[in-house]
């Protein structure tokens, strides 16, 4: 069964990055140290380095690959996992497609599986999920089913892989990361502000992710036409 972790009082999530390709676990480290909220406090290369990394700099979260060199993954993931005492959560990131892999990263407590190759959006995107899962978790004192269903669909919604002709990966990571990090409902023109992008290209990318159910669209109104507001759920 996945186990959700309690929220660290920080505001900052510690990650390690685990991947044997050192290229990959270097691009990985960029995409988690652009995004507002996280650092990346190792990189590991195998499984005994992802062990050790965990005990020396207590984590919140590992990017663990499967495919290490000296430990299996999945084994590497039961022993972080495994008992009561641990406090880290572990988001599977690999090759291995088998769905035996699947099922046992599943059984064994990932939080997600993300299989490569995939955007760098994606993953902007997954941690940005990550972070808003543990931000109801730290608000969350007694929670009912339907809270509970939500909790564990926010880190498994429907990314959004297949964009729209004319839609950046790029522009869609930094346009989720600004929503995501502005705690408050911002209109296309904060947006573009925030991202450098034109508001007509602020208002594109919002009204997508807002027709696939990724951000609240709100509106305000007062003498003229009513004001669209955009909110990433928290």
């Amino acid at each position: 069964m996945t186990t959700l972790q309690k929220p660290n009082s920080a505001s900052v999530f510690r990650v390690v990055v685990a991947d044997d390709d050192f290229r990959v676990a270097s691009l990985h480290r960029a995409v988690v140290d652009s995004v507002s909220g996280f650092e990346v406090v190792a990189e590991a290369h195998s499984g005994t380095e992802v062990l050790q990394a965990v005990r020396d700099h207590a984590p919140d979260l590992v990017l663990l690959d499967l495919y290490l060199p000296d430990i299996p993954g999945l084994e590497v993931l039961r022993r972080l996992t495994g008992s009561a005492q641990d406090t880290v959560d572990v988001i599977v990131i690999t090759a291995a497609r088998d769905a035996g892999s699947v099922e046992e990263a599943v059984r064994r407590g990932a939080l997600y599986y993300l299989v490569k190759p995939f955007s760098t959006h994606v993953l902007i995107e997954r941690l940005s999920m990550y972070a808003s899962m543990k931000k109801r978790l730290e608000t969350l004192y007694e929670a009912d089913q339907e809270e509970v269903d939500s909790i564990y669909a926010m880190l498994r919604a429907t990314g959004t892989r297949q964009l729209p002709k004319g839609h950046s990966p790029q522009t869609l990571g930094r346009i989720i990361e600004i929503l995501r990090s502005a705690g408050e409902p911002l209109t296309a023109e904060d947006v573009a502000s925030r991202t450098g992008v034109s508001r007509p290209t602020a208002h594109r990318y919002l009204t997508y992710l807002a027709r696939i159910g990724r951000v609240r669209l709100e509106f305000r109104y007062g003498s003229g036409r009513p004001e669209h507001l955009y909110e990433w759920p928290s």
